[in-house]
């Protein structure tokens, strides 16, 4: 398999070594980190980036990285692609910017101002409608007419590789008359995509889909952390609160749009159509990201245990992320640069696409088999669970890398 970070990808992240304690701007080729404020010390930017500006890829987040601008993202990334394939005159990356992965501590890439998840896959809607509520008919009213979404909490989502604690909360056992507090005892995850907003708006703004690829920097894979008991009981009338808030987990490399732009794909006809505010004008809406999930019980190891347990693609939303992002700010709520919206657990129409191990176990009447024979209704503690995307393949291979993450009791 090729590297998920080819000359045609060039994520940016956050990343700091043992000699370099400071969190600093990376960009991910190969199995190698370029260290951004070393290849800026020269004259490698100096066509459109002052002195000042170059400051930015010594700070902590990406956030102000950002702030400068689409094009500055686009030559950015169009001088690294020169500097790693036909370095000439100022266009060169000294050797000393590189460093090993290996070597590398990965940090969150962006402060995260606000969080919103959406329910977009119509297929995990519709399955858990079915589970929950009336086969017949599994969505509610309002699905097919808008993006569905709840505004989380930022504070608990962790960079991958950060162990997430299994929540305790109320919840209301099946068959009991009275609340019971505990640990959760249904954990799950979700497979998920997000993307980060690349611009600030003003309070009062409002954007269409088409103004998408102007305002969001790139994407992430996500993982929303679910506990479905507590969820269950707590989410009449207003929503998730305490099922999903103990932590997501969100993986170090921001792919931009930009690189994910020739792996554009047709979206889902929409019935009814949508409202005019929503109705798309790019022919080709959705991104073909090829996702997949692995679960290692804690008895296992990399060699033994590993199971992917689901295969999934990002094409497979009903509302797109340019859909999303619309209908966000249709009643004039501001974006603020480093917000995250996360795209709602992406479930195919087959079985072995379904994003959640409440559908994949259906709401644990059907337990899962693992490789090592062991079974899976939801998660044990010790469960690490990482999830894999990745667009195109082969030297035109587009990946994020991976999102990770242990349930400890």
């Amino acid at each position: 398999m090729s590297s998920d970070f080819t000359i045609h990808n060039l994520p940016f992240g956050i990343f700091s070594t043992a000699r370099q304690p400071n969190p600093r701007v990376g960009v991910a080729i190969g199995d190698q980190i370029i260290d951004m404020t070393l290849a800026a010390n020269g004259a490698l930017f100096d066509e459109f980036l002052t002195e000042k500006q170059k400051t930015v890829f010594q700070l902590a987040t990406l956030n102000e990285f950002i702030r400068l601008g689409r094009s500055v993202w686009r030559q950015v990334r169009q001088v690294l692609q020169a500097a790693l394939t036909e370095p000439t005159g100022q266009h060169q990356l000294p050797d000393h910017a590189f460093v090993p992965m290996t070597d590398a501590i990965m940090h969150l890439p962006v402060q995260i101002g606000d969080y919103t998840d959406f329910y977009s896959s119509i297929d995990h809607a519709s399955n858990v409608g079915k589970m929950f509520r009336d086969p017949a008919n599994a969505l509610l009213p309002n699905w097919r007419h808008l993006p569905v979404g709840y505004h989380g909490r930022a504070s608990s989502v962790v960079v991958s590789g950060t162990d997430i604690r299994r929540p305790s909360g109320q919840m209301m056992p099946k068959g009991a008359t009275e609340p019971v507090f505990g640990p959760s005892r249904r954990l799950d995850f979700e497979l998920e995509t997000a993307f980060i907003v690349g611009k600030d708006t003003a309070l009062g703004t409002v954007l269409t889909p088409a103004d998408f690829d102007e305002h969001v920097f790139g994407i992430v894979l996500f993982n929303d952390w679910s506990a479905r008991d507590i969820q269950q009981w707590e989410y009449v009338p207003l929503g998730p609160f305490l099922g999903k808030s103990f932590g997501s987990s969100m993986s170090p490399w921001v792919v931009t749009m930009e690189a994910l732009a020739p792996f554009r794909v047709p979206g889902y006809v929409q019935a009814p159509p949508p409202l005019p505010y929503l109705q798309e004008t790019n022919p080709l809406p959705n991104l073909d990201i090829h996702l997949e999930v692995e679960l290692i019980p804690a008895s296992g190891d990399d060699k033994t245990g590993k199971t992917v347990i689901s295969r999934s693609n990002q094409r497979f939303l009903y509302w797109s992320q340019a859909q999303q992002l619309a209908h966000h700010t249709v009643n004039g709520c501001n974006l603020r640069v480093g917000d995250l919206m996360a795209s709602g657990t992406i479930s195919g129409p087959d079985r072995s696409s379904w994003g959640s191990l409440l559908e994949l176990s259906w709401g644990g009447a059907e337990p899962l088999r693992l490789a090592n024979g062991e079974t899976r209704t939801f998660l044990d503690n010790g469960d690490t669970v990482t999830f894999r995307g990745w667009a195109g393949g082969g030297e035109h291979r587009v990946g994020f890398g991976e999102v990770t993450g242990r349930i400890v009791g």
